[in-house]
């Protein structure tokens, strides 16, 4: 069973929305932080945003912040990203991902226990 499943992707005009969702079938779910990555094309892998269990917004990359928007549903194991205004660096392969926690459980860290398969976002000028 595919632990992290996206969808919502597609293709855009430059201005428009998207809403990205994660299906996970981790247990417990809410014992990770649920995280989204992006990898354009020639480029290397970047975090975009994550969320603690507790639905505390940890991280935003500078370079969507007040556009995109995480946020998760833990009952039913789904992370969102919603992403408002996108622009044409905006296109990349997005990867829903679950992120460890610090050992006290204070905080999250980038260590990715499991990931997404990826879903192509496509933004045109």
């Amino acid at each position: 069973q595919v632990p992290l499943v996206e969808s919502g992707g597609g293709s855009v005009q430059a201005g428009g929305s998207l809403r990205l969702s994660c299906a996970a079938s981790i247990s417990p779910y809410s014992s990770y932080c649920g995280s989204w990555y992006r990898r354009a094309p020639g480029k290397g892998q970047d975090a975009v945003a994550t969320i603690d269990p507790d639905g505390v917004v940890t991280y935003y990359a500078d370079s969507v912040k007040g556009r995109f928007t995480i946020s998760q549903d833990n009952g039913k194991k789904l992370l969102y990203l919603q992403m408002n205004n996108l622009k044409p660096e905006d296109t990349a392969m997005y990867y829903c991902a679950a992120d460890r926690r610090s050992l006290d459980g204070r905080s999250c860290v980038r260590q990715t226990a499991y990931w997404g398969q990826g879903i192509q976002v496509t933004v045109s000028a």
